[in-house]
């Protein structure tokens, strides 16, 4: 290859320096160094305002220095920092929480999962609330869905499916198979509080779910975490728990009722509540307070257009240590979630590093308590370091494949957007397809960080590593995911292993530089599709982009 003289480099534009220079290429091994190194019983499961928490914001911070990076945090004193401060309100159930149905005593953890308070009250005492079957609890106007219909749930404990009411019949004014934010827990929680309820109880079933009993369990019987709001009230009840559907089925039967009967009347607009014949008593206790999390900021500044971003992001965080699992273990390692994210961005802010300036200025943004609600990402958006407006692309990686690798990729949830339109090009390049979401059910859009940005108009995207496995095909990467999902998804079984094959996940790293490097020397503004619920907000932007 004929080099370049050294003299033309200063007035090359980074598009033609990106395209001179060789291509960056992505080692399975560091990937798999920093998996086994965050993942490990050291790190104790990551969990926020933990001595976990210390040691990996130590080691992400001292990996992004040692890959090239620049400080991206808020300036202090002129200077920018490696973190921006997330101030976070955790509770946590002190003791043991007494909770009963029709008398029944219930164990937290085997039939019902309670959240520590969340609404800024640090006792829960209810006693004998009527239990009250509220559907999907949808309140839908511009859908014409209401399944409240003007009933009065003050005092009350609102009883409600997961998913949204076309979950099971596949069409519907819902997106069929695939939920929308109605279908999500955190809008269950959300419409509660809204309608004056006293408690939420999501029943659940795995499938509408998309997980099993014990990622239930595991994700909701240890501290809770939420953005600091003046008002917690309005978007929390006092009382938010699920509870197992063999539960609900005897408390229908008991109240003369059947449950599939009712559950079919509930995907229909002619829905009304029903009051159970039981009535539900609680009272516990917890420890609240304000603690300081952290988001973990690298940057390298643009050539020519230093006041514009794009972003890569996926979250350090994982459970921490909670209740243990059959064998005993207590420590939730996550290193596939999201140990692999967090690899990915360290080693393409290194290659970005290695490389020639790109003209828009690249940040990579390791994001705290996603497990508790994309919380991180949340104050990010809120508070954003770099304006939303002139932030061209987000591009967050969360959960990636460690099954070698594949014909294709995906992306979390159907969103239309250009960006979406950049990588499935860019994907070609490397002779890879675009497979659409195969799990549009589970709600994927909504449960990751990428999310926070969305829904403020910035164009993002969560990747999604490709089931269409060069080993195994279709059929091998869909029964890895399966397994996963119900073996090892919020855990202690998600931990690193040596036998991994990693090439896939190199393979997407390369993907992902490719979009980023691209995006960051164009002049080009992705946009989202013309009907896109987030359309809106990005147009406001476009004056100061401007």
């Amino acid at each position: 290859m004929r080099l370049l003289p050294a003299c033309l480099f200063a007035v090359l534009p980074a598009a033609a320096l990106a395209a001179a220079s060789p291509e960056p290429v992505f080692s399975p091994q560091r990937i798999s160094d920093h998996i086994k190194t965050l993942s490990s019983d050291a790190f104790e499961g990551r969990g926020p305002a933990t001595a976990g928490e210390v040691k990996t914001v130590a080691y992400i911070t001292q990996q992004m220095q040692a890959a090239g990076l620049e400080p991206g945090g808020p300036l202090v004193n002129g200077k920018r920092q490696w973190t921006q401060d997330v101030p976070l309100l955790r509770s946590e159930i002190s003791g043991q929480a007494a909770v009963s149905i029709g008398g029944q005593a219930l164990t937290q953890g085997s039939e019902i999962a309670i959240r520590a308070p969340m609404n800024g009250q640090k006792t829960v005492a209810i006693a004998d609330a009527p239990l009250v079957f509220v559907g999907y609890g949808v309140n839908a106007p511009e859908r014409k869905w209401d399944d409240f219909k003007g009933v009065d749930l003050h005092g009350k404990i609102m009883v409600v499916l997961i998913n949204d009411p076309d979950f099971e019949t596949g069409q519907g004014d819902f997106g069929g198979k695939a939920m929308t934010y109605y279908g999500r827990w955190t809008y269950k929680y959300e419409e509660g509080a809204r309608q004056g309820a006293a408690g939420v109880l999501v029943i659940h079933e795995t499938d509408p779910a998309s997980y099993g009993w014990a990622t239930v369990k595991n994700s909701n019987t240890n501290p809770q975490f939420d953005i600091v709001r003046k008002d917690p009230a309005s978007v929390h009840t006092a009382m938010e728990a699920w509870i197992q559907r063999d539960l609900a089925v005897q408390l229908f039967k008991d109240s003369g009722l059947d449950f599939e009967a009712l559950k079919k009347q509930a995907q229909t607009r002619d829905f009304k509540p029903v009051t159970l014949k039981a009535t539900l008593s609680a009272k516990y206790a917890a420890d609240t307070g304000v603690i300081t999390s952290h988001n973990v900021l690298g940057r390298l500044p643009g050539a020519r257009h230093p006041n514009e971003t794009v972003m890569y992001t996926g979250h350090w965080d994982h459970l921490g240590v909670g209740a243990p699992d059959a064998k005993g273990d207590r420590i939730y390692n996550g290193a596939v979630d999201n140990g692999t994210g967090i690899a990915e961005l360290i080693e393409i802010g290194r290659a970005f590093a290695h490389a020639p300036r790109t003209d828009r200025s690249l940040v990579f943004m390791a994001v705290t308590a996603e497990e508790k609600g994309l919380l991180g990402s949340e104050y990010y958006a809120a508070n954003p370091v770099y304006p939303l407006a002139t932030t061209a692309g987000v591009i967050n990686m969360d959960a990636l494949s460690v099954a070698g690798r594949a014909h294709d990729f995906t992306i979390s949830g159907t969103a239309k957007l250009g960006l979406l339109d950049d990588l499935i090009a860019e994907g070609k390049k490397q002779n890879r397809t675009y497979t659409p979401d195969p799990r549009v059910e589970a709600g994927g859009f909504y449960r990751s960080d990428h999310f926070s940005m969305a829904k403020r108009g910035v164009p993002a995207i969560s990747f999604g590593s490709g089931r269409d496995l060069l080993n195994g095909g279709v059929e091998r990467g869909t029964q890895i995911a399966r397994d996963y999902t119900r073996d090892r998804y919020h855990q202690p079984a998600d931990e690193w292993s040596a036998d991994w094959d990693l090439s896939g996940m190199a393979e997407d790293a390369d993907l992902l530089y490719d979009l980023g490097r691209d995006l960051a020397n164009s002049r080009q503004w992705p946009d989202w599709s013309a009907d896109s619920e987030f359309r809106a907000e990005r147009d406001k932007t476009a004056a100061q982009r401007r």
